[in-house]
């Protein structure tokens, strides 16, 4: 690891970029590595649902740029997500595949479309456990219990949305809704809320539960309760 990109990046086979889901972050760090790298340094992008072919068009190495979706917790979830772009080759690709294995996960390759495949699937079920709680169909804690007990989720989705950050989430359905054109994928109006008044879960120390230092103990935001 290292802070400062100017030292690391030009000596570096591999980079892997993990800013925040925001695109013109992201297609400002990669034309700064673009000029930065050698060229035949490979660029990959940590992103949980922008286009990998618009990330890559920022750069002139477009065929050496791939996404590297790690779950969170990262040292715990064993999937990576292997994206490939309109222009990644294939060689890129097997790298990338035989670089995450080396890692100890498990790299499952996927095409470049809104969301990938990980949170195409999720973060409509994260949506639709909002709108249940917005329009009263049932409680925080009672929503996530259904789906832990009776899905055999580890956690259920209002809790995970917290661990995710509602902000990171807001963005990927927005994504998702802009790059569909689909109503299915518009964002709840409660989540809208929550982000904008700056309640975005643990990062925030609450968001639909509470969460303070020391406190092991799973507690509805007062707001729910």
């Amino acid at each position: 690891t290292h802070t400062d990109l100017k030292d690391c990046a030009p000596h570096s086979d591999l980079v892997i970029e993990a800013a925040t889901e925001n695109i013109d972050l992201k297609l400002k760090i990669f034309r700064e590595l673009d000029e930065m790298c050698q060229p035949s340094t490979i660029l990959a992008t940590n992103t949980s649902s922008i286009s990998i072919t618009k990330i890559a068009a920022a750069t002139k190495r477009p065929g050496q740029v791939i996404g590297m979706h790690f779950m969170n917790p990262v040292p715990v979830m064993k999937l990576v997500e292997v994206i490939r772009g309109y222009a990644t080759t294939d060689a890129v690709t097997e790298t990338i595949m035989e670089l995450s294995a080396r890692l100890g996960k498990t790299p499952v390759e996927v095409n470049d479309y809104p969301g990938f495949v990980a949170n195409r699937i999720l973060m409509p079920m994260i949506n639709e456990a909002i709108y249940t709680l917005y329009e009263g169909v049932a409680g925080v804690y009672e929503i996530d219990t259904v789906m832990k007990l009776g899905m055999a989720h580890p956690m259920g989705p209002l809790q995970l949305a917290d661990f995710i950050g509602l902000d990171v989430c807001l963005s990927i359905l927005r994504v998702l809704h802009d790059g569909f054109g689909n109503p299915k994928y518009a964002p709840c109006p409660l989540l809208v809320n929550m982000v904008t008044a700056g309640y975005l879960g643990v990062k925030s120390g609450e968001g639909f539960y509470t969460y303070t230092p020391g406190n092991k103990e799973l507690v509805v935001s007062n707001r729910f309760s």
